[in-house]
């Protein structure tokens, strides 16, 4: 979340790991439309096809020439112990592999600018023709990124994003504000149209989740009867989710739903109404599918996961890398799709492919 997921989100566009952990200021960035109930069998949102396309010379050329055989691509990632990361991680390792490329890939122990930054500083010192990176900030490590960009390296974001738009030659996510609307409908109408509704996320200022909450609250207002509380933030902590949602349970008890940013605060919630008693009473709907998630859905502790491809978005970050050493054009923004899971459908083989990794 991610976010965020956060990381963020993740999340964004993010977007750590176990409840035991206390770790601050981590967010995955890494999260990440239709309306109406989500309960579907196999509903798959696709988010667009690229929606811009840009030279390959665009963000650096020190791949202009020789192809994409040998070329040295580094990967960032926000959380690497994240499941959503490290299913980014293992499909974007296995398509450079397959192209020959020389990959290697490392992320933050937590969502934090100053433990990220390191890692860019790494980069610039060994001038990669490639990079992939998940920024946990949309400002902060822009400077950074810039520089890399001029001595000559390929920059491709992925998952989260800067706000300034000559960072990358191309940018790769889910649609996080369709994801949210999506959330809320279907909270909705778990939730018969009545009653209050809590969002949880990981903090402000993450593109992933951001975008999320966006959605979320906005689509909520279609609904009068549902009262929209002020939205809380765990610092991506499961625990403090947890906390949180049983002090908003004592706070109001006509809570019907919840909503979660992200992995760490999906996982939180579900323990929080666990331990309350009120799994299933109160409806939720979370981001992404890493393995707590997916048990806690089989469980009915969740109701629904708005699911990412953060494989697809790995090997397509990859792909376009590729084809800017090739010197062909590359598209500057693509959509993953995201499914809806619920009980109902995750045993089926086409929405289970989206569950996430633990490890390669």
């Amino acid at each position: 979340m991610t976010p965020s997921r956060m990381t963020a989100s993740r999340g964004t566009e993010s977007q750590d790991n176990s409840i035991a952990q206390d770790k601050e200021n981590s967010v995955m960035g890494s999260i990440r439309s239709r309306r109406g109930l989500l309960v579907a069998v196999g509903t798959v949102l696709a988010l667009g096809a690229a929606s811009a396309c840009g030279s390959s010379n665009d963000g650096g050329g020190s791949g202009s020439s020789g192809g994409a055989k040998g070329k040295k691509v580094r990967l960032i990632t926000g959380v690497k112990s994240d499941p959503f990361y490290i299913t980014m991680t293992c499909a974007a390792q296995q398509e450079a592999k397959a192209k020959g490329m020389d990959f290697t890939a490392d992320g933050s122990a937590q969502w934090d600018v100053s433990v990220q930054r390191p890692l860019l500083d790494s980069v610039a010192a060994a001038r990669p023709d490639g990079l992939l990176i998940s920024p946990v900030d949309t400002s902060a490590l822009t400077p950074s990124l810039k520089q890399i960009q001029s001595s000559g390296t390929k920059v491709a974001l992925v998952d989260t994003t800067v706000s300034d738009d000559s960072v990358g030659i191309t940018r790769i996510s889910s649609d996080n504000e369709k994801g949210g609307r999506v959330a809320a409908d279907a909270l909705a109408k778990l939730m018969n149209e009545k009653g209050s509704v809590i969002v949880i996320s990981v903090k402000p200022g993450v593109s992933t989740t951001d975008a999320r909450i966006k959605g979320f609250t906005e689509e909520m207002g279609k609904y009068p009867n549902i009262k929209v509380l002020p939205t809380l933030y765990d610092n991506d902590l499961p625990a403090t989710a947890a906390s949180q949602i049983q002090s908003t349970l004592a706070a109001h008890p006509d809570l019907g739903g919840a909503f979660a940013g992200n992995t760490n605060t999906g996982t939180g919630i579900a323990t929080g109404l666990k331990q309350a008693g009120k799994q299933g009473t109160v409806k939720v709907a979370a981001f992404d599918a890493e393995p707590d998630e997916v048990a806690a859905l089989k469980a009915g502790t969740l109701q629904v996961l708005v699911a990412q491809d953060p494989a697809s978005i790995g090997r397509q970050a990859v792909d376009q890398l590729a084809d800017a050493f090739e010197g062909k054009s590359v598209s500057k923004t693509i959509g993953t799709n995201m499914v809806a899971i619920t009980k109902d459908n995750m045993n089926d083989a086409s929405v289970s492919k989206y569950f996430y990794k633990s490890q390669c």
